[in-house]
């Protein structure tokens, strides 16, 4: 439809130009707008021709009418603005009446432009009269219906205020005649508040406002709002620091046992002699020794649904059931009795603490040097010392006359030392003990199977109960095959 708009409005124009010098270009659109149905194209065609659109599409719907018909559609009266009525009533029933009229003007206006049609067809053209009231009537029509869109608008406003009052009465307590305020109304409304701004502000006020009702973190209240935060981190147990296998030579093996030869008889004859003279005879002997395998393990009995619902647990048991090994193990491999299952352990195989002479006044110290001297004597130069935690702050803290340290630096960042050895503090040693020696030397671990977790539901009656046995297990020896290098003994602190 707007393409044959255009077209025709574009035709129009044609003969617009064609005629323009024998007939005006105004009076050739009024001419041929009426022959036109569609209003787009009539409309188009004004446009086009240099006439204003709506005025002659105005004058096209009502061109020619009578004064006398114009004026006995006239409205009685019009309504300009909307009063500011406070009962809701009274604006509604004013509304109606309004409407009421608006239908009525509308219905008469048709009429009118009906009429004003025929005629403009009877009598060829409308005085200037005419036009003029036609546009008088449209233009009071327009401010009717503004009217009546103002009066909706009053009336939708005042039912809104009528439910904002209603709320505030329903909120109404104490003696009826107080209304909840907010907090900012409080303070604003409190007496100390007035005084203050009266007195233009100045100082510092301080309020003590009443609350009532007032939302804590009590249930019921907020209380039921608040939830508390969930660390995932467990806080498991304090664990000990391995330190003994460290300071052995470590090997494997993959038999049951280690057989070794130890030299027990070293007789060294060997001497200067003269020629022709039968040479001295040396002798050596050894023996066989054997360090088995032994097993260290546990275990632990877990529901199926506890490992498949708790992803942490898993974790949690592995590195638990590895921690049990480990300080089974240092206590093994430190003091292990060498009988049915045990290990034979650093301490029980170590030879006993003999001082090569006696210190005047001898203290942690000296005993300890004197410990290193035997280890020497005996070839093995010691390469460590193991001490118990309590034995090494003793000795941290040992001053002069003076009270100063002997050899402690509270700000060196190296680790503990003493008499150029390194010192390593665990509590596997008893307090009161000491043991020096040249560890690599002397010992070697072998390790058979490396610490390994399983977990199955094949043990007992774990299938029809859907549990589950985690089991951890390592197997190692200890061969010790040089104990004249170890040095085990005591500092005398402890009585009995």
């Amino acid at each position: 439809m707007k393409l044959f708009a255009i077209c025709g409005a574009l035709a129009l124009a044609v003969v617009a130009v064609a005629f323009s010098g024998v007939l005006p270009i105004e009076e050739i659109a009024r001419s041929a707008t009426p022959l036109i149905t569609d209003p787009v194209t009539a409309m188009a065609a004004m446009g086009i021709a240099g006439a204003s659109p709506l005025t002659e599409f105005r004058k096209r719907e009502m061109p020619r009418a009578s004064v006398a018909a114009l004026m006995a559609a006239r409205p009685s009266g019009i309504i300009g603005a909307v009063r500011n009525e406070a009962n809701p009533g009274k604006i509604e029933a004013l509304l109606q009446d309004v409407k009421s009229e608006l239908d009525r003007i509308g219905s008469d206006v048709k009429k009118t432009a009906e009429e004003a049609l025929k005629q403009s067809r009877d009598a060829g053209d409308a005085s200037k009269e005419v036009k003029q009231k036609a546009d008088e009537l449209l233009i009071n029509q327009k401010k009717l219906t503004d009217a009546h869109e103002k009066l909706q608008q009053k009336l939708e406003a005042l039912e809104t205020r009528n439910h904002d009052l209603e709320q505030q009465i329903a909120n109404r307590r104490g003696n009826g005649d107080e209304a909840k305020q907010s907090f900012g109304e409080t303070v604003a409304n409190h007496e100390q508040m007035r005084a203050f701004a009266a007195n233009g502000c100045r100082g510092t006020l301080r309020l003590a406002i009443e609350v009532k009702q007032a939302i804590t973190s009590v249930r019921p209240g907020g209380g039921g709002l608040i939830w508390s935060d969930r660390e995932t981190e467990i806080v498991g147990l304090p664990k000990r620091q391995m330190t003994i296998r460290s300071l052995l030579t470590q090997g494997r093996t993959g038999s049951n046992a280690i057989e070794y030869a130890r030299q027990t008889v070293r007789t060294n004859n060997a001497a200067m002699v003269s020629e022709g003279v039968a040479k001295p005879e040396s002798d050596y002997k050894w023996d066989q020794e054997t360090a088995n395998v032994r097993t260290i393990a546990h275990w632990v009995h877990v529901s199926r649904q506890a490992m498949e619902d708790a992803a942490q647990l898993q974790t949690e048991i592995d590195s638990e059931l590895r921690y049990g090994l480990a300080l089974r193990e240092e206590l093994q491999l430190l003091k292990g009795d060498g009988t049915g299952q045990n290990l034979e352990g650093l301490v029980t195989a170590a030879t006993a603490f003999v001082p090569a002479f006696a210190v005047s006044g001898a203290t942690m110290i000296d005993t300890l040097r004197l410990a290193l001297l035997q280890a020497s004597l005996a070839e093995y130069p010691a390469d460590g010392i193991v001490l118990n935690p309590t034995d090494w702050a003793r000795i941290e803290l040992t001053k002069d006359g003076e009270f100063r340290y002997i050899f402690a630096n509270v700000m060196q960042l190296a680790g503990p030392q003493l008499w150029g050895r390194p010192v390593v503090e665990t509590q596997s040693m008893d307090a009161d003990e000491f043991l020096v020696g040249a560890f690599r030397t002397a010992a070697t671990i072998y390790d058979r199977m490396d610490p390994e977790v399983i977990a199955s539901s094949e043990d007992r009656d774990n299938f029809i109960k859907n549990m589950i046995t985690v089991r951890a297990e390592e197997r190692l020896a200890l061969a010790i095959k040089r104990p004249a290098g170890l040095v085990h003994g005591d500092f005398g602190n402890v009585s009995g």
